[in-house]
Parts: structure tokens; C-alpha cells; sequence
């Protein structure tokens, strides 16, 4: 994303936050009182009080500076509250952002986890915090600071608000075009560290491989170009702050080097010592300053942040509607209308061939399958034999090196994330469950389910018990104090609300009782739509219509009985080596 768009979503993140800017813009104008009175009030102790021989009221003058001063330093801190209303939620907003974006990557077909995602979460979110925060902080300062230090010069004598100004302004010029040059080589150094960082990372990774490869050499000479880089770009910065130093210079000495040079001048045309004393007052201490923290903020932090929310947007970028895509309306309880005999399959798997590297033996092999609407697949067999693979493949979480994968005649290669995901659903052994409420986390697929639904699903699935020990609904879950059984169960519930046709269940219920796994499952069975199991116990293949066997060599499709006859390692399974206790090929005809 070019610097336009880091502008777009700068302006998008203040204009959401006007009335917090008003706050903040209000409480600076106080805070910038003692930088409007100073030099009037001094010029009028001078001049009034003490150079008039009258002490009093020199001292009166002060005094009312000193009052100024106060109410300034009272208003500097609710600056600050102002400020974090606006800077936090926009941290938040840009972090939410990369979390959605790295996960899209992840998840979408053939996409890979992004390490430097990481980076953007931590180092990177905090510059994008502290720059934001800081950019606002120098951008109200110089403003206020300035345009009073300027209203004050403009009271006490115009052709010294002209003087002090002029160079002012040439000062500010300088620094705006050499501005657009920082910020290339301040992209330059942050890009340069994300490179390293992962060519860091990978080679860390993998130093047991770049070892027994004997690739040292090339692997250091990576990693060490991109410490060059950085290295350059971070010199080319430091030559960068020799024009702001040019910058300062111009616009906050050369102010005062002129008033002291043209006061004589300026004492002929009638300004008294007090002004001339109060106009070094206000350029020393109000444009100088405000002067110099611009300068240094936004050519130091405010490059920063410029070129960090770029990168971030290049990777991650920002639509107008940042909302994540809604999941399908709808109850998976509703049993769909009757549809035309040429209605697609659930799922069709096409000469599909994947194996872990290129040289490595595939897992699977021109396999093909197809699974119609209420159909209920086991998938056995031995461990390492590409169940678990078979069940990533179907839900479109890898992509296969052959073959094509379909859910209901889509691609699923070619479907996005969020379509996919209003299409199936896939358990993992690990089930996953979050800090919050019960109903929260059963409702996470379906957030319009009510609270009876709940109830329902808690009943169907045997999980009553568990919600009862929580609470009930509104109880809070705290992962940690769950068992991996509860956490399998919550996740089974979640999965059985969810609106998509299709449920795969990959070992899903492997740390659950015999018992409370058949539940779950004859729950599964009777929703509507299909169910893949990918079964940890043998028992579910029994329970299902048909039954996949994977044994590394040709895979075998069929019900229980014609399994037993055709396939030893389904016979192996089941722990029937009695030739007695297998049915014959006829007879498993007849019953298929």
C-alpha cells in the first residue's frame, strides 16, 4: 500500500475520533497559555514594574505568569487522557488487522504461516503506538505552541513578528523537502530489519538441515547481507539528521540572531526593553521549541510510524469494512428441502496425490472419493497413514500436489476462507476454546443461536453435566482449569451449532469415554448434512455407513461386513483373525 493509503487510514482513524480530538484540542489551548502570555506579561513587568522603579508591580506581572503556568501544567495531564482515547483504539484496530491478515494467509488454500506476522504484532504495533501517539503530541504542540508564541509577537510589535517568523518559515521549508528522501531510507531500514529478522528466524530453524548440508557458509552470507542493509540504511538516517540540524538551525537560531542584531534598530523605532525582551522570550521559548520537537518528531517518529503502518498495510491491507465476514444465517437443524437428482455431492475427491516433499513417498495417491448428503464416513487405520492429512485436504487447509477437492461442486482451491467456512467444519484432536462465557464459546460458529438452542445442543450431545459443573450458559470458562475431554466436548458442541452442511471430525473425541464418544457422535449422525470421522477408536467405524481404510497401500471403501471381507487390515483393526467369524463375499453383497 503506497503512503496514500497510510494517510487514508490516518484521516479514517481521526475523523472516527472527532470528539476525542476536540477534547484533546481543547485542553492543549490551555496548556498553551503560558506560552500566549509569557512575553507580554514579562515585557509589561519590565517596561511597567521593574524598570519603572516599581517593584510590586513587576512582581504582579509575574504572578500572573506563574497563575498561567499552572493552569498549564493542570491541562497538560488531561491532554495525555485525551490522547490515549484516541491513539489506543487505533493500536487495537491496526493489530486486529495483521491477526486477521496473517490468519487469511494461513488458512487460505496453499497459503503459509507468515513469521514476520509476528514482528508486525509485537515490535512493529508498538512503534505504530508510540509514533502515533508522539506524532499527535509534536503536530498539536507546534500548532498551539507556535500560534500563541506568534499572536504573542503580533501584540507586542508586528515588524518583530515578521522578523522572527521569516526565518521561521525558511527553516520548515527545508526540512519539508528533504522530508519525502527520509522517509524512503526510513523504509528502507525497517524492511531491512523484517528481512533479517526472518532470514534469522529460518536459518535458526533449520540449522540442523543447513549442518548436515554443509550450507554454513551460503546461510551466514544470507543473514549477513541483510546486516548490511540495515546497517546502510540505518547510516543513511544518520545523515538524514544533519538536515534536520540545518533545519533547526535556520528556523530556531537564526530568529534570535536576528532580533539581537536588529535591536538597537528596533529600540530607535520606539519598542521599549521590555519587548524586546519579551519577543527573545517568546522565540527562545515558544518557537524554538516547538520548532525543534516538531523537527525531531516527525523526523524521527513520525517517519517511523509513516513507514511501519505502510508495511503493515502492504501485507495486511486495511478495506473500508474492516468487520470479519459474517457467517451464513441460517440452523444446521433444519433438514434441507429435497433437491434435484443431480444435486452434487457433499464431497468429491479426484485423483488426489499429496506427499511431504517432493521426494518423499506420497501419503496419499490418485485417490478418489465421493460422499453424498447424510453420509456418515469412518476413516481408519494405522498411525502415520494419512488420516489426519485426507481430513486437512477436505476442509481446503493444505493444497494437494494432484487432484481436485469439491464441496457441494466448489473448488476448494479456489473458495475464500469465509465461504469455506460456512461450508464444513473440521474438529481437531486439539480442540481450541477461549476465555469467556460457556454460551460465548458455543455460540462462536453461530452467533444468532439463542439460549434454548443452546440447551439443545447441550442435551443432544451429552454435555449437560459439564455445563452444570461450569454454571450453566453464562458461566465463565477458563481453559486452563478444563480437562482435555471438556475442551473436546465444548469444541463438539460448537461444531454441531454450526450452520455448515459438512463436520469432520478428526480424532475429535479421542479423550472422551467410550460411552460419551458414541453420543457424540449418534448426535452428529442425526444432524442433517454429512459427517467424516476420523476415527481414534475402532468402535466408530461400527456406527457409521461406511468405512475408509487407509493401510498405506490401496485405500478400501465399503460397509463393516464387506470390509472384513476384503481388507486384513480392517480385520486387524477389529481384532478378528478368525477366518470363521468373516462373511463371505456373497453374503456381504447381499448386505451391502
Amino acid at each position: 500500500m503506497s503512503r496514500a493509503g497510510v494517510r487514508r487510514v490516518t484521516w479514517r482513524a481521526l475523523r472516527a475520533r472527532r470528539r476525542e480530538l476536540a477534547g484533546l484540542g481543547g485542553w492543549s489551548l490551555v496548556e498553551s497559555l503560558p506560552a500566549l502570555l509569557a512575553g507580554y506579561l514579562v515585557a509589561r513587568a519590565v517596561d511597567e514594574g521593574f524598570l519603572a522603579g516599581r517593584l510590586l508591580n513587576g512582581l504582579a506581572w509575574l504572578g500572573v505568569l506563574a497563575v498561567a503556568v499552572l493552569v498549564g501544567a493542570a491541562a497538560t495531564g488531561r491532554t495525555y487522557r485525551s490522547l490515549g482515547a484516541v491513539v489506543e483504539p487505533f493500536r487495537d484496530e491496526v493489530a486486529a488487522q495483521v491477526i486477521r491478515g496473517a490468519l487469511r494467509d494461513a488458512t487460505t488454500a496453499g497459503g503459509r504461516p507468515d513469521s514476520a506476522a509476528v514482528t508486525r504484532l509485537t515490535h512493529q504495533m508498538e512503534i505504530i503506538r508510540d509514533t502515533f501517539a508522539g506524532l499527535l503530541m509534536v503536530t498539536r504542540g507546534f500548532l498551539f505552541s507556535a500560534g500563541a508564541a506568534v499572536l504573542g509577537l503580533l501584540a507586542l510589535a508586528p515588524v518583530v513578528a515578521a522578523l522572527a517568523v521569516a526565518p521561521l518559515v525558511a527553516g520548515l521549508v527545508v526540512f519539508l523537502a528533504a522530508l519525502p528522501a527520509m522517509v524512503t531510507h526510513q523504509r528502507a531500514y525497517v524492511r531491512a530489519g523484517e528481512q533479517l529478522g526472518q532470514s534469522s528466524a529460518t536459518a535458526l530453524a533449520g540449522h540442523r538441515d543447513v549442518l548436515a548440508c554443509g550450507a554454513q557458509t551460503r546461510v551466514t552470507a544470507e543473514v549477513a547481507r541483510w546486516v548490511s542493509e540495515q546497517a546502510a540504511a540505518e547510516r543513511m538516517l544518520a545523515r538524514m539528521a544533519a538536515i534536520r540540524s540545518l533545519s533547526l538551525g535556520i528556523g530556531g537560531w537564526l530568529p534570535l540572531l536576528v532580533l539581537m542584531v536588529t535591536a538597537p534598530w528596533l529600540v530607535e523605532r520606539g519598542l521599549t526593553a521590555g519587548a524586546v525582551l519579551g519577543a527573545l522570550i517568546y522565540v527562545s521559548t515558544g518557537l524554538q521549541p516547538a520548532l525543534h520537537t516538531l523537527v525531531q518528531g516527525l523526523g524521527g517518529g513520525g517517519l517511523r510510524y509513516a513507514v511501519t503502518l505502510e508495511n503493515i498495510l502492504r501485507t495486511c491491507p486495511v478495506s473500508d469494512d474492516q468487520r470479519p465476514p459474517a457467517l451464513a444465517a441460517g440452523t444446521p437443524h433444519r433438514r434441507p428441502p429435497a433437491g434435484p437428482a443431480d444435486r452434487p455431492p457433499a464431497i468429491e475427491v479426484r485423483g488426489l496425490t499429496f506427499g511431504y516433499g517432493p521426494r518423499a513417498r506420497p501419503v496419499l495417491q490418485n485417490f478418489s472419493l465421493t460422499l453424498n448428503d447424510r453420509d456418515h464416513l469412518a476413516v481408519v487405520g494405522p498411525s502415520g497413514a494419512g488420516k489426519s492429512t485426507l481430513a486437512a485436504l477436505m476442509a481446503g487447509l493444505v493444497p494437494p500436489q494432484a487432484g481436485t477437492v469439491h464441496l457441494a461442486g466448489m473448488p476448494v482451491a479456489e473458495a475464500e476462507p469465509a465461504v469455506l467456512a460456512r461450508m464444513r467444519v473440521l474438529v481437531p484432536q486439539e480442540a481450541y476454546v477461549f476465555t469467556g462465557s460457556l454460551a460465548d464459546n458455543l455460540r462462536y460458529l453461530r452467533p444468532d443461536a439463542d439460549d434454548d438452542t443452546l440447551e439443545v445442543a447441550l442435551d443432544a450431545l451429552g454435555a449437560r453435566p459439564l455445563a452444570t459443573r461450569l454454571g450453566g450458559l453464562g458461566a465463565p470458562v477458563a481453559p486452563a482449569l478444563l480437562s482435555a475431554g471438556e475442551r473436546q466436548l465444548i469444541a463438539a458442541v460448537r461444531a454441531w451449532l454450526a450452520p455448515a452442511p459438512l463436520v469432520v471430525l478428526d480424532e475429535a473425541t479421542c479423550h472422551l469415554d467410550p460411552v460419551l464418544e458414541a453420543t457424540v457422535e449418534a448426535a452428529f449422525a442425526r444432524r442433517p448434512g454429512s459427517l467424516v470421522v476420523i476415527a481414534h477408536r475402532i468402535s466408530s467405524a461400527l456406527r457409521a455407513g461406511r468405512v475408509l481404510v487407509l493401510d498405506g497401500d490401496e485405500p478400501v471403501v465399503g460397509t463393516h461386513e464387506q470390509l472384513l471381507a476384503r481388507s486384513a487390515t480392517y480385520r486387524a483393526l477389529v481384532g478378528c483373525w478368525d477366518d470363521s467369524m468373516v462373511p463371505s463375499p456373497a453374503a456381504s453383497t447381499r448386505r451391502g
